[in-house]
């Protein structure tokens, strides 16, 4: 058998795929978990460094003084609030239409190419931001990136979704997660080395850094394989066999592999034939048809996937991450805040692995119960010490700490528990504009957060302070109430097991379901006779 192409990771085309067949066992609709799966995978959760990156540097330098004087005037001592407001918000509205974009550009040229596209345009981005003097370059540098991040956050949880096991399909996409918090820790480590010099490089410096990330994902990304299921939407069925051949780590000819692609293409044309099929604006309303009430309709899921990645922004997490070295600055009794910030991110970091094993064990959806609580609790502590005693030397490190243990129930539950059901609830039909439009909806609240967020806590405006944080305890009550009555379970399952389990369950009772059939042998598996002619034929 020849090599693998470097390229697509299939078969050259003189080794042709064997007949498909399908099984009703599902224990083996799947190869069992190999080290090269890991490796795949986790390179492709690279991602999340510069997304990380690029979220969190920003917050360190709208403290700087060089930065304040270059865009305020040498006399100033802050940003005005809309100045921080454009500045940091400005990203998220790039980021809500790359997002969107994304999501046909995946189908149409692949999930891989998606992704490097959109390193490339985030160079571009990254590039303006650094030989930026003024407001308008910086602003300009932000949106064109915010492009290229959209590209990169929403395929590559589709693309991870879509290639990794079942059995360590939580853990690898919470690494993406993972990757995100580094991205933050090595910002605010930057920030804290150059927050003191006196040049453009105490701004340049950070900024120019995310080339290096960009750069690492987009080369790697050249030799990893494209996703099997994107070659199953274009009908390309050999070369769905040898992707799905070299991630498995077994011969194109192996039961194992027949079996989960028979799996695939039976899902596939189950949906697709209950799905209308028309033209291209009417394909993407396909994403919003079928009745609320019914757990397995795409309207149901696209609202589910908006919705959660809503919920994730409206815990309040990226108040800390964009405006905590200038929210503690306020506060008026912490010496150093860049410091603080940087104690908080490096909480983030150390706290996310754990979901890496609690998401398999556990699950998705008590994650995001008990996760939710937590941050209730610690929100309103926090709301209640600033309200209390403000300006207190001692309630401050108590609020702090109480920050930090919200951080640590974030980090291990809605940071990644969000990101890895958005990849797995959508059918294949429509998972990639799904996707793409659960990202946007992060990116929105996220963008809508940036510019509210300066006008409720600057002291020239709302002066809420420490008070914020009774907005972000209320919205997390009702993150923890949509947690209970809409979250489904995925754990375990295979993403076609996951369209049968919408179909037959509800989210309360989602934890119970357990498969006991395969698409392929309901469907009599009319495509694999198909190809099996077509293979005769060759």
């Amino acid at each position: 058998m020849g090599v693998p192409d470097v390229e697509t990771g299939v078969a050259p085309a003189s080794v042709k795929a064997p007949p498909i067949h399908a099984t009703n066992d599902v224990n083996r609709v799947e190869a069992p978990v190999t080290l090269k799966a890991y490796l795949m995978c986790a390179f492709a959760a690279f991602g999340g460094i510069f997304f990380g990156y690029d979220s969190g540097y920003i917050s360190g330098v709208m403290g700087m003084q060089y930065f304040i004087q270059m865009i305020e005037g040498p006399e100033a001592t802050a940003l005005q609030a809309w100045k921080k407001s454009l500045i940091t918000s400005i990203l998220s509205a790039g980021t809500f239409f790359g997002a969107i974009i994304a999501g046909d550009l995946a189908d149409w040229f692949g999930r891989r190419a998606t992704v490097i596209a959109g390193c490339f345009i985030f160079l571009i981005g990254v590039a303006l931001q650094t030989a930026s003097a003024g407001l308008g370059l910086i602003v300009a540098g932000r949106l064109v990136a915010g492009f290229g991040v959209g590209f990169v956050s929403a395929i590559l949880i589709l693309y991870m979704s879509e290639i990794a096991p079942k059995k360590i399909r939580g853990a690898i996409v919470s690494g993406y997660q993972f990757c995100v918090t580094i991205g933050l820790l090595l910002a605010s480590c930057v920030d804290y080395g150059t927050q003191n010099r006196t040049d453009s490089g105490s701004y340049r410096i950070p900024i120019a850094l995310q080339i290096l990330w960009a750069g690492i994902l987009a080369a790697g990304l050249f030799f990893l394989p494209e996703s099997p299921r994107f070659f199953v939407k274009k009908g390309s069925l050999d070369k769905a066999a040898g992707v799905l051949s070299r991630l498995r780590g077994q011969a194109i000819e192996s039961d194992y592999i027949q079996n989960e692609l028979a799996e695939i293409i039976a899902n596939h044309e189950y949906e697709m034939s209950v799905i209308p099929q028309s033209g291209y604006f009417d394909s993407w309303m396909n994403c919003f048809r079928g009745s609320l009430f019914q757990g397995n309709s795409n309207l149901r899921r696209t609202i589910l996937g908006t919705s959660l990645q809503m919920m994730q922004q409206w815990t309040g997490v990226n108040f800390v991450f964009y405006f905590g070295t200038t929210f503690f600055q306020d506060l008026g009794t912490i010496e150093n805040a860049f410091l603080i910030s940087l104690i908080t991110t490096l909480v983030n970091v150390l706290s996310t692995p754990i979901s890496f094993w609690t998401i398999e064990r556990f699950g998705r959806r008590a994650l995001l119960i008990y996760g939710a609580m937590g941050m209730v609790v610690c929100q309103f502590i926090v709301a209640i010490i600033g309200t209390v005693k403000p300006g207190d030397a001692t309630a401050t490190k108590a609020m702090i700490a109480f920050i930090c243990i919200y951080i640590f129930f974030f980090a291990s539950t809605w940071g990644p528990g969000a990101w890895v059901l958005i990849g797995e609830i959508y059918s294949l039909p429509i998972r990639s504009r799904g996707v793409g439009l659960s990202t946007a909806s992060n990116w929105l609240w996220n963008c809508i957060i940036a510019v509210i967020t300066p006008y409720m806590v600057n002291p020239d405006k709302a002066n809420l302070g420490a008070k914020v944080f009774w907005v972000w305890g209320s919205l997390c009550c009702c993150c923890l109430v949509y947690a209970y009555f809409l979250v489904p379970e995925t754990k375990g399952l295979t993403l076609e097991q996951v369209d049968k389990m919408l179909e037959e369950t509800t989210p309360r009772t989602s934890a119970k379901w357990v498969p006991t059939t395969t698409f392929a042998s309901q469907m009599g598996f009319k495509v694999a006779a198909e190809h099996d002619e077509k293979v005769e034929r060759d």
